[in-house]
């Protein structure tokens, strides 16, 4: 169980690391890197989306005499409605832009900033959880090394997000201490959210497969809906496109590697 419990604060670990450069670098992020960086980040959430979750769902649920489709297609479609949900009830505002989503709120700008990253760290902590949640119940082929991989790869495109929480709050006006303390809190939900899972996974061994594409679809709603428009924002660049290549590739070939 340690082995878990480790794996569950790797993506935590990633965040911090990245909300601790504020300490290192002055100014806001440049408007190429934060791209560069937010399309790395959206070639690792779909490359996890399929190799580390969607595949091994299908495999599940072929081995509990299920359809391989059903549970992967009706839980991907759960999570992108969660997600949405959430964008609804939830007030936050992404980058570079001036309209806050959700209900009408009176939070301040830099909170609901950290709120934004917070809602798209809910799935990640999800995808980790059913990673290892598959490992535990066995039979959905994903070995320890594998969800290491998951867990990993999340946690080098949180280096990045917690930078991109951090530097904004610094920007916005807050201290270091404090900028730092909201990219931290911003990832907390994430070993929060993979305990749940697992618990829940543990409780009902038949949803794991479920689990596994509800973490999917939520993460592929994150990635179009948040991630692949930041990224393109600005004077027209291919900086984004190549990051997700990058990223995508990066976490194909952990994924396959360790898998």
């Amino acid at each position: 169980m340690l082995t878990v419990f480790y794996g569950l604060l790797i993506p935590f670990a990633g965040t911090s690391l990245g909300a601790a450069c504020v300490f290192f670098m002055r100014g806001a992020l440049r408007d190429g890197v934060q791209r560069s960086l937010t399309g790395f980040a959206a070639g690792v959430m779909v490359a996890a989306s399929v190799w580390s979750l969607l595949l091994p769902a299908m495999d599940q649920a072929a081995e509990q005499g299920e359809p391989a489709f059903l549970p992967a297609a009706a839980g991907f479609w759960l999570g992108i409605f969660f997600l949405l949900a959430l964008d609804h009830l939830v007030p936050h505002l992404h980058q570079k832009s001036e309209r806050a989503e959700g209900p009408a709120s009176r939070l301040r700008r830099t909170t609901m900033l950290a709120l934004a990253v917070t809602l798209h760290n809910i799935p990640e902590g999800m995808a980790v959880g059913a990673a290892y949640a598959g490992m535990l119940a066995g039979g959905a082929h994903i070995s320890a090394a594998g969800a290491l991989a998951l867990s990993v790869g999340i946690a080098i495109q949180n280096f990045p997000e917690g930078a991109i929480v951090s530097m904004p709050l610094r920007a916005e006006g807050m201290s270091r201490p404090s900028a730092f303390l909201g990219g931290v809190l911003s990832g907390a939900v994430e070993p929060v959210g993979a305990a749940v899972t697992v618990l829940a996974a543990s409780r009902i061994v038949p949803s794991l497969p479920y689990l596994l594409s509800f973490a999917a679809g939520a993460m592929i709603y994150v990635v179009v809906e948040e991630l692949i428009p930041e990224a393109s924002q600005g004077e027209h660049s291919h900086a984004g496109v190549l990051s997700f290549a990058a990223g995508f590739t990066a976490m194909m070939c952990l994924d396959t590697a360790l898998g």
